[in-house]
């Protein structure tokens, strides 16, 4: 069985984790991920320039697991397109995300873009707030010729059609913005027109923790680390997250390393074992630093 392991944290977030809790969605937001410099049919994009945007924010979920967290949807001024797709549903689960990228035209670009306008992403709209504790809130930005139009809505797939504290006219917003990612859903889902293939990081952020064994025989044998010393450098000193970027030749031999592994398969290095979750940094993020928005 597989299933898209994005779209399941926001779909259901699990009671027992131990985490931060949910930011409050902000309607209007402005807010500038990545580079957001208006797109013009005019200028040539820029590969890294975001057109658009689909990410989850706070949400109780374990803090250390935030900076690795992955955008539900990004599209490029140059047509790429990458989400993560499904993956097996098996613990432990894979240590590699499996992110998917299509290719899109440009007016296809302007498309979606203008689709998401069209569905609410600007400044002044009004999802409410539900009664719901804990959930992530639904970022959305989009960039248009005018420049940039963003909002956040709290708890976006899991408010009730029939929560008080949301007006009738919230709830119709909150439809609107949801067949729009729906919308995104069915892009990726049909294989044929564009096809799918697997996105093809330049570098990938390697986010080391102390290793803890939890005794369930599950993790598998240690697995020798291939590449620069772990560590690397505090992203989160007080959660005791490290962080270091591989690239080129390392970058290959760390990735068909953990294809063989497993997200709980403990690594050793200079003498000691660690956790480590993989993130492939995306066109608008170089450095372990950039992951640091995701919070």
């Amino acid at each position: 069985m597989t299933t898209n392991r994005g779209l399941m944290t926001a779909v259901a977030v699990p009671l027992l984790l131990l985490g931060a809790c949910a930011r409050p969605g902000v309607a209007g937001e402005a807010g500038a991920p990545g580079s957001a410099a208006p797109v013009t049919e005019s200028t040539t994009p820029d590969p890294a320039t975001i057109a658009l945007r689909v990410e989850y924010r706070g949400g109780f979920v374990p803090a250390e697991t935030i900076p690795s967290r992955l955008p539900q949807f990004t599209v490029y001024a140059d047509g790429r397109a990458i989400t993560e797709g499904p993956v097996t549903l098996i613990y432990p689960g894979p240590s590699l995300p499996n992110l998917q990228e299509i290719r899109l035209s440009e007016a296809q670009v302007r498309e979606l873009t203008a689709g998401a306008v069209a569905a609410g992403v600007k400044a002044g709209a009004d999802f409410g707030t539900p009664g719901v504790a804990d959930a992530p809130s639904t970022r959305i930005s989009v960039v248009t010729a005018g420049g940039e139009q963003a909002v956040e809505v709290m708890a976006l797939g899991q408010a009730s059609p029939d929560d008080t504290s949301l007006t009738a006219a919230q709830q119709a917003a909150r439809k609107k913005v949801t067949e729009f990612i729906g919308s995104l859903h069915e892009l990726f889902a049909d294989a044929a027109s564009p096809a799918a293939k697997p996105y093809q990081a330049e570098r990938v952020a390697v986010l080391a923790s102390p290793y803890q064994d939890t005794g369930d025989g599950l993790a598998g044998a240690p697995v020798k680390w291939p590449a620069a010393e772990l560590p690397g450098a505090f992203l989160n000193e007080e959660l005791r997250i490290n962080c270091l970027t591989v690239d080129g030749t390392a970058k290959d031999e760390v990735l068909a390393a953990a294809a063989k592994g497993n997200e709980r398969t403990p690594w050793e290095s200079a003498g000691k074992k660690w956790q480590i979750k993989f993130r492939p940094l995306l066109p608008d993020e170089k450095e372990c630093a950039d992951l640091k928005k995701q919070a």
